[in-house]
């Protein structure tokens, strides 16, 4: 099981306002189903982010470079009181506790945290964050996971569903059909 600490993120915003983000959790190096689990329970434990809800667990043929080992995917809806960008700020937080190192776009990795979407606000377009995740609606191994747990969610005016059934899924398989398959 990986063990980080991690640094509190500053955040203004207020703690009472809370909103639902989806993010994308992958990876391929090591055992990275245990470290999206570490991933989960770390969001879990926070008191400005609650896991409201877990895909199943895909493993899915490598996107972009395909020379490298399968990946596993997973997504998650998840209620913060973060604004987006704290929220990413807290993502690579993650990451680099688990010892993700940026050498290669889309090379090998023992874990990615990406926010695919943020509440109601359709587009953001800050440093370093953009809303929705680029090229996520092209994605297969984004797609099918969000759709178990956000099908009618819309991405850029058309829901989840509906960019799923126009993605190449190919290769796409469950891993763990359970859902709670990250607090075992």
């Amino acid at each position: 099981m990986w063990r980080c600490v991690l640094s509190i993120v500053p955040e203004a915003d207020n703690p009472r306002t809370w909103t639902q983000a989806a993010i994308g959790l992958g990876g391929n190096i090591g055992d990275p189903a245990g470290a999206m689990a570490e991933a989960l329970t770390i969001f879990d434990g926070r008191a400005d982010c609650r896991v409201d809800a877990v895909s199943r667990l895909y493993r899915t043929p490598p996107w972009g470079k395909t020379d490298q080992a399968d990946f596993f995917n997973s997504c998650a809806l998840i209620s913060t009181g973060l604004s987006a960008k704290a929220l990413l700020d807290l993502c690579l937080s993650i990451e680099r506790g688990m010892k993700r190192v940026r050498v290669e776009r889309w090379g090998p990795r023992t874990i990615d945290i990406d926010v695919l979407t943020f509440g109601e606000q359709g587009e953001i377009h800050e440093e370093g964050l953009d809303v929705p995740h680029p090229r996520m609606t092209e994605r297969g191994f984004v797609l099918m996971p969000l759709a178990d747990i956000a099908p009618d969610l819309k991405v850029l005016g058309k829901t989840v569903s509906a960019w799923l059934s126009q993605a190449d899924v190919s290769g796409i398989a469950v891993a763990d059909a359970a859902r709670d398959w990250w607090r075992r």
